[in-house]
């Protein structure tokens, strides 16, 4: 098969495609002939060296996809050959095949072409898992999304919606935030030009927000503790800019707040298949009838995986960006 390797660590040029052996379906496995593939930043960190994958996933760059199962591997049970489904993955969505533990695949959504669900599932675990599951988001309470215009926050404002929690985001241009605003965000926020925990006192009255989603990291820690309400919550899922910050353990302590961290590639697989499970049956309901839908920037050639990387590396993108075979 042809898949999107990395000869060497560098910039998006290093990408090419090139003939590779066929993966072969495991027990527990399924192979899947992909369709499309959804591009993230974690793809551009391992291009560059930062982030390998783990032990026993494929080496190319991918971490979700979506297409048709064309084999099953020994003890699959649920599933058949000719179904249509979309993946979680550890790797190796740039390519025409990858081989899928069983637990993290996802039926294609009514509605979606595979185009749109390969943008869903690596989003939908992450944003689920964080904000819902592990930080308790409710309905009545503020979320603050960072980062509101990436596929992570297209995603996270509409599920926060939809469930009747109310929605604030950062963004860094006008026409982000005037789609963060489109998707169901209540206040949007430059975190160019505006102060965004003077900004979210003032949304809530007083209030703060009771959870945050966090993609910066270390520079933006004091002022997000600044911004938690009584008991809030602040998910950290990505250090864009910077693992360290300055934690005021003494504001954390007199708010009842919480500091959480995660990351979900690495994740035993027993962990991602419940991540998945809840998904398929909170999340899933929710983008089949249309409350929630990827949002996408983008589609480009898997040949062109080099100008996707571009894309994100610009910063210009609403939403995802997805490759198609």
């Amino acid at each position: 098969m042809r898949a999107v390797i990395i000869p060497s660590p560098g910039g998006p040029e290093v990408l090419r495609l090139a003939e590779v052996p066929d993966p072969v379906p495991g027990p527990g496995e399924v192979l899947v002939e992909i369709a499309a593939a959804g591009v993230n930043r974690a793809d551009l960190l391992q291009r560059q060296g930062a982030y390998p994958p783990p032990p026993g996933a494929p080496e190319y760059p991918g971490l979700e996809c979506a297409g048709r199962i064309t084999a099953l591997g020994p003890g699959v049970t649920g599933w058949q050959a000719g179904d249509q489904v979309c993946a979680l993955l550890a790797g190796g969505g740039y390519a025409e095949q990858v081989a899928v533990p069983a637990g993290q695949l996802l039926p294609l959504p009514a509605g979606l072409e595979p185009t749109e669900a390969a943008a869903l599932p690596e989003a939908a675990c992450t944003v689920h898992s964080n904000v819902f599951a592990r930080a308790g988001l409710a309905a009545g309470e503020t979320l603050l999304v960072h980062g509101g215009a990436s596929g992570i926050g297209t995603l996270a404002i509409q599920l926060a919606r939809a469930l009747g929690a109310r929605v604030a985001c950062t963004a860094g241009s006008p026409a982000k935030l005037a789609r963060c605003r489109e998707l169901g965000a209540g206040l949007a926020i430059s975190y160019r030009d505006e102060d965004f925990a003077a900004a979210v006192a003032e949304f809530t009255g007083g209030h703060g927000a009771d959870v945050i989603l966090d993609i910066i990291g270390g520079p933006y820690l004091p002022r997000n503790v600044a911004t938690l309400a009584t008991g809030g919550r602040l998910v950290v899922i990505a250090v864009q800019s910077g693992g360290k910050g300055e934690l005021d353990l003494g504001l954390l302590m007199a708010k009842r707040a919480s500091v959480l961290a995660s990351t979900l590639r690495g994740r035993p697989l027993a962990e991602k298949a419940a991540i998945v499970d809840a998904v398929r049956a909170q999340v899933w309901p929710l983008v089949s009838d249309g409350q929630v839908r990827p949002v996408i920037h983008r589609v480009l050639p898997m040949a062109e995986a080099a100008a996707a990387h571009q894309i994100l590396t610009e910063g210009s993108h609403v939403g995802k960006v997805v490759l198609v075979n």
